[in-house]
């Protein structure tokens, strides 16, 4: 027994619709589940320029005979649409000898509503063909496409030598070679069509007519819908992607990985129908014939959203870390190509004091550190940036200086001993101007006091 046969009629329905988007027929949707009228799926092909409706039977058994293919003949004859049309059957069984003879006459007829049949093996043999496999009787998404891991103008260096472009005291091509992981984690984008009316006696008081796209992260956390600014990042590159090859991407980094999809594109298909559901549902107040206000609550049908594609793509989270002396500096960003969302960004943070401010950060020779200006200092002894964190301090002058290392501190000793009185009080500037000030001051006073002034 194969997994097709393990399956309900609408499970099975649930998967030929997945399988039909995906073989790139467009606007792929159900027919209401009501009575039977001959057709379970609608959707439509371009031939040769022209738009054509695909009526489609399902069946759930073991044969299908004559009878069914003669009733879906007559559906088509029937159905409402403003161009060719045709019909198809779908079983996960077999066709009987009379069924096949009468598809086989319509066609040598010529006539305008053929109907092509699909058995078991055909089924499966297009599953294959479009790399799906039918796992527990749904289609398991199978992708090969990713946005880019890097910019391929630049390299996969590239990220962390623009975060450190703005970091004073240091040059990013004199960076030592940083550490790269990369995982490649699944999403899927879905589009539907939204078409809801909704009328009373009062005529109608709403309706919904839009395309609507979601992107959804599809790991085995569960489907979900990611932050904004991932969003955009995969919409704006989705027609950039590329193949998953992954002996392409390997020399570039130290360690590769590639995330599985967490469920199965009807189950991704299901969710993303009923968020937009309760997207879409709205309460809206209306007056009625008899002057009375209303409240109705307003909820798209399932058979209002029409699912016309769903994109399996992979998007490269890149892990980068780089050693400066006693430091490490991570840093953790979604990527497509030339476009990246930072996660985690390790470089424009204050090593003393953790804060992410908008900087300026400075970089410390002496241990590796990157800092903000209130943990900078200037070392006394040669002029360079130094950090609080490495810093060794004395007091001169009643003002605290800063310096690399004991030898430092130990030669301005002795060029400070040296110092005349007037040269070691400029070690605080900000005290000898203080005390100028103040006897300005008092020689102004005396100046006023005498009447000189």
């Amino acid at each position: 027994m194969t997994v097709l046969d393990e399956l309900s009629g609408f499970e099975f329905e649930d998967v030929m619709e997945d399988v039909f988007r995906n073989l790139g027929y467009e606007n792929v949707r159900q027919a209401d589940r009501v009575a039977d009228e001959g057709r379970d799926i609608l959707m439509e092909e371009t031939v040769d320029g022209t738009r054509r409706a695909v009526i489609v039977e399902c069946k759930h058994t073991d044969s299908v005979g004559r009878p069914v293919v003669q009733k879906l003949h007559s559906a088509v004859a029937t159905y409402d649409y403003d161009g060719p049309k045709r019909g198809m059957v779908a079983t996960t069984g077999r066709f009987t000898g009379p069924a096949k003879e009468y598809a086989r006459t319509l066609r040598s007829n010529d006539d305008p509503h053929a109907i092509e049949l699909l058995d078991g093996d055909d089924l499966r043999t297009l599953a294959d063909d479009i790399g799906l496999d039918l796992y527990n009787g749904r289609i398991e998404i199978l992708c090969a496409e990713t946005l880019r891991p890097y910019d391929p103008t630049r390299g996969v260096d590239a990220p962390v030598e623009t975060a450190f472009s703005d970091v004073e005291n240091i040059r990013p091509d004199t960076l030592p070679e940083p550490e790269h992981w990369v995982v490649f984690e699944p999403f899927v984008r879905i589009r539907a069509d939204v078409e809801s009316v909704f009328e009373t006696g009062a005529g109608l008081i709403h309706s919904v007519d839009q395309t609507d796209e979601l992107v959804v992260q599809a790991d085995r956390d569960g489907p979900r819908i990611p932050r904004s600014g991932v969003q955009r990042l995969i919409r704006a590159n989705l027609d950039a992607a590329v193949d998953l090859d992954e002996s392409t991407f390997e020399s570039s980094f130290d360690d590769l990985s590639v995330g599985r999809f967490g469920q199965t594109e009807t189950e991704y298909k299901d969710w993303g129908v009923d968020r937009l559901r309760r997207k879409h549902t709205t309460t809206v107040q209306y007056t009625g014939d008899n002057n009375v206000t209303y409240t109705k609550e307003c909820e798209p049908n399932l058979s209002d959203i029409s699912v016309q594609s769903i994109r399996p793509i992979y998007l490269p989270r890149v892990r980068s870390r780089l050693e400066l002396g006693a430091y490490a500096y991570p840093y953790e960003y979604y990527v497509a190509g030339p476009s990246r969302i930072a996660l985690e960004d390790g470089i424009r943070r204050c090593k003393q004091c953790g804060e992410t401010e908008d900087g300026p950060y400075t970089y410390c020779e002496n241990c590796g550190s990157v800092n903000c200006p209130d943990h900078t200092k200037t070392e006394r002894l040669v002029g360079d940036p130094v950090c609080t964190g490495c810093a060794v301090t004395e007091t001169f002058f009643y003002s605290t200086k800063y310096f690399y290392d004991e030898t430092n501190l130990d030669q301005f000793r002795g060029e400070y001993e040296a110092m005349p009185i007037h040269r070691k009080a400029l070690e605080n500037k900000p005290l000898v101007a203080g005390a100028t000030a103040v006897v300005v001051l008092f020689v102004l006073f005396l100046l006023l006091s005498a009447g000189v002034v």
